[in-house]
């Protein structure tokens, strides 16, 4: 499959969303409701209807969840460490390494990642991507909230935390989809037509958002250490991945599911993370933006190393 009809409508929604916001077609208050509809409606309806339906007995894979969590974790070290050597000398924060590492390592997996998957490698490998997302925002965001807030535990409460971990709708609707899968529960017809048809749209929406949200990001001046994160993000991290992964000789088609993942660029919900934490906050923006853009190009570089 020629890799320009991979990435060609992808990049159409996203570049359409983009366009039209900077051009005020859309007002941020109409983005801000299209993104609601999306991430709380349709996307959960996507993972919960696709993971309802997924082949467990070929999802899950212990060497696959190796392969991609450890080096992410490796990735989140490198940068919580790139950046405390590269700032020493200046006020240092636990937090501002935290929140660095955090923007060397978190991918956007569902904006990014799941369409490229989809266009790539179609519906049937959507169980492996379900499992392996699973726990992904919730392993680096806690490690980013307890290392940048362990000065200050007053700052932190574990309650409200762990609360929005578990009603995420994300992570809500792929644990509802295993649950209803594993227990064997059924879906009237009617029902499941109807979960189906909201779920449609859910792609298509979440790359327009994507490119309409990028209008509302500018290039910081730190941009030097947004093009290092960049790149940790969209070339070492897969590039870890894919070694360990065929390290652990894991099936082509797995092993590209993992690989796409990890080169995803910076999700836009680690921005959000900066903002609680205070840390880094115009850096992991513009590493946001600088990753989408280049991932364009990272992405189209493991699409024909992978396929």
């Amino acid at each position: 499959m020629a890799i320009i009809s991979i990435v060609f409508p992808l990049l159409f929604m996203a570049v359409l969303g983009y366009i039209l916001t900077t051009r005020s077609v859309f007002s941020k208050e109409q983005i801000g409701g299209i993104s609601l509809f999306t991430f709380y409606l349709c996307i959960p309806a996507f993972l919960f209807i696709n993971m309802y339906q997924a082949d467990l007995n070929k999802s899950f894979n212990i060497n696959a969840l190796i392969s991609f969590y450890l080096p992410v974790l490796v990735a989140y070290g490198i940068g919580f460490l790139l950046f405390y050597f590269v700032r020493r000398g200046h006020q240092q924060r636990i937090g501002n390494s935290a929140a660095y590492g955090l923007g060397c390592s978190y991918s956007n997996t569902i904006l990014v990642g799941l369409p490229i998957i989809v266009g790539a490698l179609g519906q049937e490998m959507m169980g492996n991507v379900f499992i392996i997302i699973t726990f992904h925002s919730a392993l680096l965001f806690s490690l980013t909230f307890i290392l940048a807030l362990s000065r200050n535990k007053a700052e932190f409460k574990a309650g409200p935390f762990i609360k929005g971990i578990v009603f995420n709708p994300i992570v809500m609707s792929i644990s509802l989809g295993l649950a209803f899968n594993l227990l064997q529960i059924p879906l009237a017809d009617n029902l499941a037509s109807g979960i189906d048809l909201l779920s449609q749209p859910a792609l298509a929406c979440a790359l327009f958002v994507l490119g309409a949200n990028l209008s509302f990001y500018k290039i910081a001046k730190d941009w030097k250490l947004a093009i290092m994160a960049s790149l940790v993000k969209l070339i070492f991290l897969p590039a870890l991945v894919y070694a360990l992964g065929s390290m652990f000789r894991l099936e082509a088609n797995l092993l590209a599911v993992l690989v796409l993942l990890s080169a995803s660029p910076l999700g836009i919900n680690a921005y959000l993370v900066a903002m609680q934490v205070q840390a880094q906050q115009a850096v992991i923006a513009s590493t946001v933006v600088l990753s989408t853009a280049l991932c364009v190009f990272t992405m189209s570089f493991w699409l024909s190393v992978l396929l």
